[in-house]
Parts: C-alpha cells; sequence; structure tokens
C-alpha cells in the first residue's frame, strides 16, 4: 500500500525510508506574531531545501489566496534539490464525492507531488465539529485517499487529535489508521494536536498502533507541556519513521516539536543519517536565516543553535575546558555549524580570561599577574554595573590595555555636551556638540539628531570622518538602556549596551554610568574605538 522505495532516493540521496517533514510554512506560520508573505515563504522554502529535509509542506491551496499562490510561483521559481513539495488539506466534505469536492480539486491543481490529508481520528470530533457519523468519517478518508492516489499523488494522512481520541475510543482511532493506511496513503500521521503527551504515553501508543495496523506511523507533536522534542523522539524510539517539525519550533501556542534539535538528535546522537552529507554543519545559519525571515529574534539559548548554546561562564567550566572542551560539551559545536564561546563576568576565573583572550586573538601567554590584573578590572566593573558577557568588543579593548600597558586610542576627548530643547511650537529639537584631539588637530563639531544620543553619535561622526574616512561604513544596529538601580530615582545607575556593524560583521559595547546620555557616550567612544581597529587603523593618540 505505499510507493516508499526500499532504499535511498536517487535525487536527493537520502534514504526514503525515514523522512524528515518540515511545516514552517503551514503549521510554523500559525504562531502569534508571525505574518508570512509568499516571497517569506518562497526564501524559507528556498533555506529548508538547502537544508535538505525531505518534505516541505507548503500550505493550504484552496483555502487561502496566499497558499495557492505560493504554490504556483514555488512551481516556477524553486528548483527543488532536496525536498519535495507537500501540499496540505482535508479529507471530502460529509455527503460529497471527493472527485465533486472543489478544496479537494485544489489540492491537485496546486502540483504538488505530495498531499497531506488531515482527517478527524477522535470520535467526539467527528460527531461535535463534523457533524457526522463514524461510518460517513472513515468513508471520507477511504474516498479521498484513493482519488488523490488514483490522480498519481504520494498521500500522507495527518489523524488530528489522536492521543486524546485513542484514549477516549482505541478501537475507532484505530480503524482510522488501517483506513488510511489500506487505501493508500503511505504514512499515517499520529498527531498530538492539544500537545499534551508524555514521552512514555506517546512511545507506547505508537507500538500499540503500529502492532495493531501494520501502518507506517509518523509523529506530530505540539510543545504545550516543552516535551515536544522528546515525544518525537520517543515515537522513533517506538518505531515512527516519520518526524513533523517547524525551525525553530514556531507553531500555534507555544508551538511545534522544533526541527533543529529532533535532526541533531538523530545525526549525532541516533547515528542515523537524515540530511545530505554537510548539511548538518548548515544548522545554525538556516536557523538564524529563518529567524530574520520571520522577523523574530534567534532565541540566544536554544539547543545547538543558540549562540549560547556553546558559551561557557563559570571559572571552573573554563578550566576544565582549556584541558579538553569536550569536559562540559556534548558535542563538538562545529558538527552543526556554531562555535565555542568564553563569557567574561565577575564569575570568571584565569582559565576564562585566557581562553576568552585566545579567542579575541590576544595571546596572553600564561602571565599570571597580567591574567590576574584583567580578572580583577573585570569584577570591580562588573561590580559597578558593566557587563561583558554582552559586550565583547568592549573586553577586547580593556584586554588590550591591560596587555599594552595603556589606553590606545585614535582620539582624545576635550569634552561633549548634548541638549534637548522643547519649544513652545511644538518642535522638539537635539543637538550635540563634540570637542577633541586627533592626529595633533583640535576639532569642534556640532549635529542635531532625533534624540540628544543619536545628536552625540552625529557630532562625533561629524569630527572623526574627515580624518578617519573608515567611519563611514559603521552603522549602529541596536540601542538597549537597563536601569540597574532602580531604588535611587532619577539617579540610578544605568547600562547602555550598543551593538555596532560594518560589511563584515557586528560587535558589542557597554557604558554605566548614573546619566543615561553618559552611559551612551561611553558605549559610543567604544564602539568606534574598536570599529576602527578592525578596520587595522593604528592607534594615535
Amino acid at each position: 500500500m505505499t510507493d516508499a522505495t526500499d532504499g535511498p532516493d536517487e535525487r536527493t540521496h537520502v534514504d526514503d525510508r525515514f523522512h524528515v517533514f518540515d511545516t514552517t510554512l503551514r503549521d510554523g506560520a500559525q504562531r502569534e506574531g508571525i505574518n508570512l508573505t509568499v516571497a517569506d515563504k518562497l526564501t524559507i522554502a528556498r533555506h529548508l531545501d538547502d537544508f535538505g529535509v525531505g518534505f516541505i509542506e507548503g500550505g493550504w491551496p484552496g483555502a487561502n489566496p496566499r497558499d495557492t499562490e505560493f504554490f504556483q510561483r514555488a512551481r516556477e521559481e524553486i528548483a527543488f534539490r532536496h525536498a519535495q513539495l507537500v501540499a496540505f488539506g482535508a479529507t471530502r466534505k460529509p455527503g460529497v464525492r471527493a472527485e465533486d469536492d472543489p478544496q479537494v480539486a485544489a489540492l491537485l491543481d496546486s502540483g504538488a507531488p505530495v498531499i497531506t490529508l488531515v482527517a478527524k481520528s477522535h470520535d467526539r470530533h467527528v460527531e461535535l465539529a463534523l457533524r457526522t457519523t463514524l461510518d460517513e468519517n472513515l468513508a471520507m478518508v477511504r474516498d479521498t485517499v484513493a482519488h488523490l492516489r488514483g490522480h498519481g499523488r504520494r498521500v500522507f494522512v495527518d489523524c488530528e487529535h489522536f492521543f486524546d481520541g485513542h484514549r477516549a475510543n482505541a478501537d475507532y482511532a484505530l480503524e482510522v489508521v488501517r483506513t488510511a493506511y489500506e487505501a493508500g496513503a503511505d504514512v499515517v500521521v499520529l498527531c498530538d494536536t492539544n500537545g499534551g503527551m508524555l514521552p512514555p504515553q506517546v512511545g507506547a501508543t505508537v507500538r500499540e498502533v503500529i502492532e495493531a495496523t501494520g501502518a507506517r506511523v509518523g509523529i506530530h507533536a505540539q510543545d504545550d507541556t516543552g516535551c515536544a522534542v522528546a515525544n518525537t523522539l520517543a515515537a522513533v524510539d517506538a518505531g515512527a519513521t516519520h518526524v513533523q517539525c517547524t525551525a525553530n519550533g514556531y507553531g500555534e501556542r507555544v508551538g511545534n516539536a522544533n526541527l533543529f534539535p529532533v535532526v541533531a538528535a538523530l545525526e549525532l546522537k541516533y547515528d542515523r543519517r537524515v540530511l545530505p552529507e554537510g548539511a548538518l554543519a548548515e544548522m545554525t545559519r538556516i536557523s538564524h536565516a529563518i529567524a530574520e525571515v520571520v522577523n523574530l529574534t534567534p532565541s540566544t539559548h536554544q539547543p545547538y543553535v543558540g549562540v549560547s548554546a556553546f558559551a561557557h561562564k563559570a571559572g571552573l567550566h573554563a578550566s576544565a575546558i582549556k584541558v579538553d572542551p569536550d569536559l562540559y560539551q556534548h558535542i563538538d559545536p562545529e558538527r552543526v555549524g556554531n562555535t565555542m564561546r568564553m563569557l567574561v563576568s565577575d564569575m570568571a576565573g584565569r582559565a576564562s580570561i585566557e581562553l576568552k583572550g585566545k579567542e579575541l586573538g590576544v595571546d596572553l601567554g600564561g602571565d599570571r599577574e597580567l591574567i590576574g590584573r584583567v580578572v580583577e578590572r573585570v569584577k570591580e566593573r562588573e561590580l559597578a554595573g558593566y557587563t561583558y558577557e554582552a559586550a565583547d568588543a568592549s573586553f577586547e579593548l580593556l584586554l588590550r590595555e591591560e596587555a599594552e600597558g595603556r589606553a590606545r586610542r585614535y582620539y582624545r576627548i576635550e569634552s561633549w555636551r548634548a541638549i534637548a530643547e522643547d519649544r513652545p511650537d511644538g518642535i522638539h529639537a537635539n543637538e550635540a556638540t563634540v570637542k577633541l584631539w586627533a592626529k595633533g588637530e583640535r576639532i569642534v563639531a556640532t549635529a542635531e539628531g532625533n534624540g540628544p544620543v543619536d545628536a552625540l553619535d552625529r557630532a562625533l561622526r561629524v569630527a572623526l570622518e574627515r580624518i578617519y574616512p573608515q567611519l563611514a561604513g559603521l552603522k549602529l544596529t541596536d540601542y538597549k538602556v537597563r536601569i540597574l538601580e532602580g531604588g535611587r530615582g532619577t539617579g540610578s545607575i544605568t547600562r547602555v549596551l550598543v551593538s555596532t556593524s560594518d560589511e563584515s560583521g557586528e560587535w558589542s559595547t557597554v557604558g554605566v554610568a548614573e546619566n543615561v546620555i553618559a552611559a551612551s557616550w561611553q558605549a559610543l567612544d567604544d564602539a568606534y574605538a574598536y570599529g576602527l581597529r578592525r578596520a587595522g587603523v593604528e592607534p594615535r593618540e
């Protein structure tokens, strides 16, 4: 009852006996805050194909114009190298022949070689939501699968609410699986639609379904208990050979099983090849690229691909990592395209500082006195409110200052001021003046901006760009303010983090003061100094 091959697909070079099925463009797009255009969906589809998933569910053609357009454009604009495009839809309506149902026809019109049908497998849903009989629901599954197979399409059936339905009426839930498989469905997917299951329950149910029906089984897990990835792997342990996931775990409510930890576990922990050769090393890049398209900040603490996934802060960890990185890392981060990072904070010990220096290209040469000075200075400054784990550029300037015995800067500040003015006519004016010395020349520059900090940034650029044209390529990309001591009212300590970028990367700097503008000035000053150092400019002051 299946068209599945017994070995690798010659086109994709991925074994068809195990499916990685991505539903970011359909189920993942239901996450609150995500609103994908057709162009967005095409871009994500390309990323997923580059990653090497076997199937990409593109949406529900016929249900909304955007998805219908996506399938049309995907056929014309994307030459899939690894994935097959999948159209999603429902079984025929009660009392209507499959060949006469417009939404079934829309699935065929999509041109997708694979179709996923959602079918009711919970008896109460059949009677209350579909408002039909249990027998008619089985006929709807049988007729629609057979009709699509008759038109040469591969069919997967998603049994909605399967685990809840199995608990309520196991015989009926199993009969839905059996009916779909015997009608020609290649895979019958057991859906934990409400996301309430736990791994032991999932494993036991999957084993029972396979034993009772002989069907090829897949798993679709929601993450409402925080167990979607674990439930997916439990299903694989029990015999499931098809996993449905979304990039970064996007999805309705709290989301779906996250594609990236599922695939990493299968490849690295189960030693099961589910991606093309070399694709796993692209995982971090793909994860972040998709996050950019959906306009959500990548989760820093996401397993495998988060920037903090292999970040080490405690001095005890650093001491061990200095001997052998594997002592505090479960895999080599390069296998998933990530990197190990050492965080510098008041928890840092000598080993942390030495490893961080090596990461930044500053060889401390095992100089215990120098390393000790850096450790003490970091602890003192963090006590004052600075944070270096989020401001590598400021830490590198501090580190080089200690290593070289002096602060080597590109200019010397004489003074700066920023003025915010509210006029009776409703106009808000912000002006800043910077006085500095650079290359033996005294420079005075004034500029206006959208706020006092923006005016300061502009004034500093006006003062320096003639002497240091490299600054023209710098761009401030983020600005964060945090009040550290709220009990002191307007005199509270303020920390500012500034992110700056050039054509080749991004860096962060920090400033701390009782005045938000003074803290911002410190962060800006470090940002320009670091940017000039990156550009290879030799310090003069």
